[in-house]
């Protein structure tokens, strides 16, 4: 057996001495915490694994911490003293960057930009170190990959740990949701204690498939941060039998801490009913038919228009795709076309003001300039085509607005402007944009605008969104 266990753990910097104050209130966090430790160092691992949301972290790529180990401390969270060592498993990193790259996953230990350790993986540590310090350490952030690629660096820690014979404990540190309560930091969604129940159940059961099949924008707006984590050791895990174990839950002060254990009781690699892989690469293509099959005019209009363009590169005229609405050819309106890949933004761009002849038209342009023009992503390739999903918005004609009190994020946009032309806009209803305050940041630095300093003015608009 090549991983002799796993675990899931949060990272609330106040459960390390001398940071905060209220460790009472997650003494069961605290107990089951140390109770991974005790366990970790009763299995003698010659390596720990360790995924942090907080670890350097990129859209497309997995990053692997290089080097010989790294330090960090708690000096940000007013605890100075509290500081922590990490010693790496070069060989191990070697071989695990080298496997990615053979199976051709965006992984690897290229761009580090601070070695420093990240408090996700020092709290893990804090723990382990109390009762064994005899192990070497890999350390891996998250990205915005799919769940499949996360759960592919799982099964490559796997298969790594076994070409290598080494005994490895792998960690997957992350909190769950952030929107428990109203007086919590980050204030409450509903979202946030059914996200909390569909982990921790999952944790309890060791039924881990919905981990990976969870949704993007659910898991989004429960503000959460350990699912890709928890995702990749799930692929640790990869065709293996376990016993599963949810030591503590508690969210106190509004986020939610979970403490689960996973003990191999199978041969490694052997339980096909626990290929999750391929489960999940059912369910997603089921998903994703289901999802093409619902679109409705616009939405279809806007991916014609888009795939014929990478197929072709022609333009079509909206006459090429029968039975439209009456209304997408004799009325005009600004249009936005947004594109998403494993839940994740893949471009979006639109008009506030109508510049084509019909909305048909709007709509098919500006689902090419979203796919091919949004100046933060590269263009959309023919290979990406089947797993974008589109929205099309509708946009109403703006009005101005005195102040922010009347706004309102869930049901109109947002545009802020200067007299010298700089503009940003965005749009209503977006996963994890749930105040006034997020949603002017967000168009104001879209137009480069210091909301400070800059002489502004607000309008909202209201859209139709078609899915």
């Amino acid at each position: 057996m090549s991983i002799v266990a796993a675990f899931a753990v949060p990272h609330p910097p106040l459960i390390i001495p001398g940071v905060g104050s209220g460790k009472e209130k997650i003494s069961a966090t605290i107990t089951a915490y140390d109770e991974v430790g005790r366990r970790i160092a009763e299995l003698a691992p010659d390596t720990v694994v360790i995924s942090s949301p907080h670890a350097i972290m990129y859209a497309d790529y997995i990053h692997i911490s290089p080097g010989r180990g790294a330090q960090g401390g708690f000096s940000m969270f007013g605890a100075p003293q509290a500081r922590y060592e990490a010693v790496y498993d070069q060989e191990f990193v070697r071989a695990l960057a080298h496997a990615c790259k053979l199976e051709g996953l965006s992984a690897g230990c290229e761009g580090e930009r601070d070695p420093t350790l990240d408090h996700g993986t020092m709290i893990p540590l804090h723990f382990i170190q109390r009762h064994t310090k005899d192990f070497q350490v890999v350390r891996m952030g998250i990205s915005g990959l799919s769940p499949a690629d996360h759960y592919r660096m799982g099964m490559l820690v796997q298969r790594t740990a076994r070409e290598l014979g080494r005994r490895v404990v792998y960690v997957a540190s992350g909190d769950l949701s952030h929107k428990l309560l109203e007086s919590g930091p980050y204030g409450f969604a509903p979202e946030g204690p059914q996200f909390d129940e569909k982990v921790t159940q999952a944790f309890s059961t060791g039924d881990l498939l919905p981990l990976l099949t969870m949704d993007r924008g659910f898991a989004e707006r429960a503000a959460e941060c350990g699912l890709r984590s928890f995702q990749i050791m799930a692929g640790a895990l990869d065709r293996t039998a376990i016993k599963p174990e949810l030591l503590s839950y508690e969210g106190p002060f509004g986020v939610g801490y979970g403490v689960a254990a996973f003990t191999p009781v199978g041969e490694e690699g052997a339980d096909e009913s626990r290929a999750l892989l391929e489960q999940y690469e059912a369910f997603h293509k089921a998903d994703l038919a289901h999802r093409k099959a619902a679109e409705d005019p616009y939405v279809s209009l806007a991916r014609l228009s888009l795939e014929t363009y990478v197929h072709e590169r022609r333009r079509i005229s909206p006459d090429e795709k029968p039975n439209l609405p009456a209304e997408l050819l004799s009325s005009r309106a600004g249009a936005f076309v947004s594109l998403k890949k494993n839940g994740e933004l893949r471009g979006c761009i639109g008009t506030i003001a109508p510049v084509q002849d019909n909305l048909a038209e709007e709509i098919c342009a500006n689902a090419i300039s979203a796919g091919r023009h949004d100046p933060r992503f590269p263009p959309v390739t023919a290979d990406e085509l089947g797993e974008l999903v589109y929205d099309v918005d509708v946009l109403g004609a703006p009005e101005p607005v005195e102040s922010a009190d009347q706004l309102d994020p869930k049901r109109y946009g947002v545009i802020v402007s200067c007299a010298d032309g700089r503009r940003g806009l965005l749009l209503p209803d977006l996963d994890g944009v749930d105040t006034v305050s997020e949603q002017l940041r967000i168009a104001a630095g879209k137009g480069h605008i210091d909301l400070r300093r800059d002489d502004c003015t607000l309008e909202r608009f209201e859209v139709v969104r078609h899915t």
